[in-house]
C-alpha cells in the first residue's frame, strides 16, 4: 500500500513540512556554541545552525538576515522637502554631446589637448575674403550689369598702364608695339574718357537713391535720401575741369564717400540687404583701377606733355578774344588817323563810326 503514488505524495509533503519547521526553529534559537578555534578541533569554526543546514537553506537564511536594512526605511520627511524644491533650468549645460560617452576617452577625465592648427589664421582670412566677395544673394541681373559697368573703367586703366609702358620704353629706344608719339596720342584720348565715365558712374550711384525713395523702399525718407542723389553729381562733374591726376583723386574720394553712404543706408534698411556687399565689390574694382592709373601716369610725368584741360582752353579763349579785340581796336584807330590826314580811300574796320579818343 505504501508504494502507491498517492501514499508517496503524502509522505513527501509531511517530510517537507517537518524540514521547514526545524529550519525555523534552528534559525530562531540563539547560537551559544563557541566559534573559537581550538587545538583539539582542526575543523573550520562555524555556527551549529549553519552546519546543520543545507547550502540552499543557509543562503536563504543569510538573505533574510540582511534583507532588512536602513535603506528599506525611507525618510518621508526629507523626501517631501526635496520634492518641494524647484529645479533650476541650466540649458547651457545640456547639449547634443552632454550625455554621450566619448569613444576615445573616459568619463570624468579631461580630454587630451588637440594639436594646434598652424594654418588656422590663414584659413580664417581666406574664409573672410570669400564671404566678403560672395555675391550669392545678389540678383543675377544686377550682378552681370554691375560687372559689365566697371569693365570700361578697368579697360581705360589698363590701357593707361600699357601706354605708359610704351612711352617709357620708347624714350629708351626699346618700344614694343607703339611709337612714343602714338602712345602719347592714345594716352591723351584715354584721359577724358576715364574722367568722364567716372563722373557718369558717380552720378548713377547717386540716382539709385532717388529710385529707392520713389519706390518707398524702407519707408519715405524725404530730403535725407534725396541729398545723396544731389551730392553725387555735384561732386562728380566738376572733376572734368581739373587736371587728370587731380580729377582721378577727387573721383576716388567720391567713390569712397558714396560707398560709406550706401553702407549706412543698408544698415538703416533703406536698401536691400545685399546692396552693401554689392557696392563693396564694385567700389573695390573701380578704386583699384584709379590707383593703377595714377601709378602708370606717375611713371611718365617727365616724358609726356600735358594737353590743355577745359580750364586752360577757357583761359586761352578768353586771352585770344582780348588779343583779337586789341588788334581790331588798333586797326580802327590807324584807319581813323589815316582818314583824318586826308586819305579818304582808307576803310575803317567795323564801319565809319567815329572814334573819339585822346590822341
Amino acid at each position: 500500500m505504501l508504494r502507491t503514488p498517492a501514499s508517496r505524495a503524502i509522505l513527501r509533503s509531511l517530510s517537507a513540512a517537518n524540514a521547514r519547521t526545524s529550519l525555523n526553529a534552528v534559525g530562531n534559537k540563539p547560537v551559544l556554541a563557541s566559534r573559537l578555534c581550538t587545538l583539539s578541533n582542526g575543523k573550520r569554526p562555524q555556527s551549529a545552525a549553519t552546519a546543520a543546514q543545507r547550502p540552499l537553506s543557509a543562503a536563504l537564511m543569510q538573505r533574510q538576515r540582511y534583507a532588512s536594512t536602513q535603506w528599506d526605511k525611507p525618510d518621508t520627511k526629507a523626501e517631501q522637502e526635496v520634492a518641494q524644491q524647484k529645479l533650476k533650468p541650466e540649458p547651457e549645460l545640456v547639449s547634443t554631446t552632454s550625455s554621450i560617452h566619448p569613444v576615445f576617452g573616459e568619463v570624468g577625465t579631461p580630454e587630451p589637448e588637440k594639436e594646434q592648427d598652424m594654418m588656422k589664421g590663414i584659413k580664417q582670412d581666406v574664409a573672410t575674403v570669400k564671404e566678403t566677395f560672395s555675391l550669392t544673394e545678389v540678383p543675377r541681373q544686377a550682378y552681370v550689369l554691375g560687372l559689365a559697368g566697371v569693365l570700361p573703367y578697368l579697360g581705360t586703366s589698363l590701357s593707361t598702364v600699357a601706354c605708359a609702358y610704351e612711352v617709357n620704353h620708347a624714350a629708351a629706344g626699346a618700344s614694343t608695339f607703339l611709337s612714343q608719339h602714338t602712345a602719347e596720342t592714345l594716352l591723351h584720348i584715354l584721359e577724358p574718357l576715364q574722367v568722364g565715365y567716372g563722373a557718369v558712374i558717380i552720378s548713377f550711384l547717386g540716382a539709385i537713391h532717388w529710385g529707392l525713395e520713389w519706390a518707398g523702399y524702407g519707408g519715405y525718407q524725404g530730403y535725407r535720401r534725396y541729398a545723396i542723389g544731389v551730392a553725387a553729381p555735384a561732386v562728380a562733374w566738376p572733376t572734368i575741369l581739373l587736371p587728370v591726376e587731380y580729377a582721378l583723386i577727387a573721383q576716388f574720394m567720391a567713390f569712397n564717400f558714396l560707398y560709406y553712404a550706401d553702407t549706412r543706408a543698408t544698415v538703416r534698411g533703406w536698401t536691400p540687404p545685399w546692396y552693401g556687399t554689392y557696392r563693396f565689390v564694385l567700389t573695390f574694382i573701380v578704386g583699384a583701377s584709379i590707383v593703377v592709373s595714377l601709378i602708370g601716369r606717375g611713371q611718365i610725368v617727365e616724358n609726356v606733355g600735358k594737353l590743355p584741360n577745359p580750364v586752360d582752353r577757357v583761359m586761352q579763349l578768353r586771352e585770344g578774344a582780348e588779343e583779337a579785340l586789341e588788334k581790331e581796336e588798333g586797326a580802327r584807330r590807324a584807319a581813323v588817323v589815316a582818314r583824318e590826314e586826308g586819305d579818304s580811300d582808307v576803310q575803317i574796320p567795323g564801319g565809319d563810326v567815329e572814334i573819339k579818343s585822346g590822341l
